[in-house]
């Protein structure tokens, strides 16, 4: 099983660990062009400060942002698990699982990235701030600028089993399962149970926790169709809208009866 998780927009600080090596990161064909933004960011950020926050996206109180992108390749790296935070990284917990649950985890789960591309928890990363939705002055788009450097990577870590989507659009515009292993990807989508509609907060939290269940209870569904019965077992709601043919994605929904 392959979880694919969307980043978070807060992170925790860097720390006093040894820089980054990107050499070091999983998914090393994504070397290039992790060097290709990463230059560029630094660049941008060490030159012009409020053209960097115009680009980034940043408000004012977020000036400081642009300060620790331009120090990004000397600052201190933390596994990822441990740089971000946020409402669905404080649900899964991943500093309070058990090790077993803590080994599947670093299988298992791969978080997408605009400056990074995607990464394992595990891997060292420092704290930063860039978007998949950040467009740079040299190399565009960030959605585009990984979508042909992440097809040559994600269909060998895909492997053959069932790939659990929870990326947010911005993210998930970087790749998307083709063929055969669409048929092996189920999306999410949390809804609340009396209005059937999405709310953010308890979207992101509710998937959280459903990703913690599953690695606690050690379950791997070799496809989607295992999925529902596992989250089912494991105390969810969940109904399932027919894939459109062979090789389609399944969506997914998790109903929820309390906000929170």
């Amino acid at each position: 099983m392959l979880v694919l998780l969307p980043p978070s927009e807060g992170k925790a600080s860097s720390g006093r660990g040894a820089p980054l090596k990107l050499e070091s990161l999983a998914l090393a064909g994504l070397t290039a062009a992790r060097e290709a933004v990463l230059d560029e960011l630094v660049e941008l950020c060490a030159a012009d400060e409020d053209k960097a926050r115009e680009v980034l996206g940043l408000s004012e109180g977020l000036r400081g942002e642009v300060a620790k992108n331009a120090g990004l390749r000397t600052a201190g790296a933390r596994p990822a698990g441990e740089i971000y935070t946020g409402v669905l990284y404080d649900a899964l917990g991943l500093a309070s699982l058990d090790a077993a649950a803590k080994r599947r985890a670093a299988r298992s789960l791969l978080v997408f990235s605009g400056l990074w591309g995607a990464v394992r928890v595990t891997d060292r990363i420092p704290s930063y701030r860039c978007s998949m939705g950040v467009k740079l002055p040299g190399l565009g788009a960030l959605g585009t600028h990984w979508r042909t450097p992440m097809a040559s990577v994600m269909s060998e870590a895909a492997g053959n089993g069932l790939v659990l989507d929870l990326r947010s659009s911005a993210y998930a515009a970087a790749w998307r399962p083709k063929g055969e292993a669409a048929g092996r990807t189920a999306s999410v989508r949390v809804l609340h149970a009396p209005t059937r509609k999405v709310v953010s907060h308890f979207n992101k939290a509710t998937k959280g926790r459903m990703v913690r269940s599953l690695l606690t209870a050690g379950v791997a569904p070799s496809g989607p169709a295992e999925l529902v019965e596992a989250l089912r077992d494991l105390g969810y709601v969940v109904e399932v809208e027919a894939p459109a043919g062979a090789g389609k994605a399944w969506t997914l929904d998790v109903l929820v009866t309390e906000v929170h």
